[in-house]
């Protein structure tokens, strides 16, 4: 079984209670994007499928442990005849990781319809990664993702947002091919939507080392869309302060159509000296050592 698969496939131990399993990784703490997904895929079981999940919002209260299950408790707070919300808590050892509200709406409503377009960037096929001037952390977590095909696209090849402090535009998607059930795309591309985003608000920032974790994560699924084929990542960074900073993505498929919107706050405090941007298991510390 794939990586993503396993990541969704979560175990029902009662009726609103599901455990997700272990995933290997170098990460000490678990990626917040697994944590998200596997929320996102806990309440979806417990909603009827003329329903879809258009919203969430979620708080990382506590560094998970990536060598130990978690367990997630949904909260049917409302059934309504067009909307159904739901909240999650993910724990681990009694202790809450991550809380998450979600929203499902009811298809087959119909209203006014506008979008923002894409912005012209070069495809994916014409994009080459170099990873030798990337930060160790960035490089870290692409080796973490090995089973998504992430693309940077280079700022010399698209017009520069005059307006944003900061900017970064990439290519992505699910290597492993997914099933035909819009969960399985909505929660892998909840996985997806923490990847490189806090990187964005780094971008005016060369060489400078910070402490990264996500603190908050809010997301809008608004039209159908596939993980596995190619998403335009387009990020901004509106503010960085006080050891925070303030990312936004906006998601567009390959034909341009917008397909989500994430806002995200992360952790961008200035590193102590010897300390890990992200902490890596002691294996791959000695290893990334000894490469040196």
């Amino acid at each position: 079984m794939t990586r993503i698969n396993r990541v969704l496939d979560l175990e029902q131990i009662d009726r609103d209670i599901f455990r997700g399993p272990v995933i290997e990784s170098t990460l000490l703490r678990t990626f917040g994007g697994q944590v998200a997904a596997q929320a996102l895929v806990a309440a979806s079981r417990t909603v009827d499928g003329d329903f879809s999940v258009h919203s969430l919002h979620g708080y990382f209260v506590a560094g998970g442990r990536s060598d130990e299950p978690t367990v997630f408790l949904v909260d049917r707070v409302r059934d309504g005849r067009s909307f159904r919300s739901r909240q999650v808590r993910a724990i681990q050892d009694g202790e809450t990781l991550f809380i998450m509200s979600a929203s499902f709406h009811r298809s087959g409503d119909l209203g006014v319809e506008h979008a923002d377009r894409m912005p012209e960037v070069p495809g994916p096929e014409n994009i080459v990664m170099d990873v030798s001037g990337m930060r160790e952390s960035f490089r870290a977590l692409l080796e973490e993702w090995s089973d998504f095909d992430i693309r940077v696209v280079d700022p010399a090849d698209y017009p520069a947002n005059p307006h944003a402090a900061s900017q970064q535009v990439v290519w992505l998607r699910s290597r492993t091919p997914l099933p035909e059930d819009e969960t399985a795309h909505v929660c892998t591309l909840a996985y997806m939507s923490d990847m490189t985003l806090l990187q964005s608000a780094l971008v005016p920032h060369p060489g400078v080392e910070v402490q990264e974790a996500s603190l908050d994560h809010a997301m809008w699924f608004l039209r159908p869309f596939r993980a596995d084929e190619w998403l335009l990542y387009d990020q901004v960074s509106p503010s960085a302060s006080a050891g925070r900073a303030l990312t936004h993505g906006r998601i567009f498929d390959r034909s341009g159509s917008l397909v989500a919107v994430v806002t995200q706050e992360g952790l961008t405090r200035t590193l102590r000296p010897g300390a890990q941007s992200i902490p890596l298991s002691t294996s791959v510390r000695r290893e990334r050592t000894s490469q040196r």
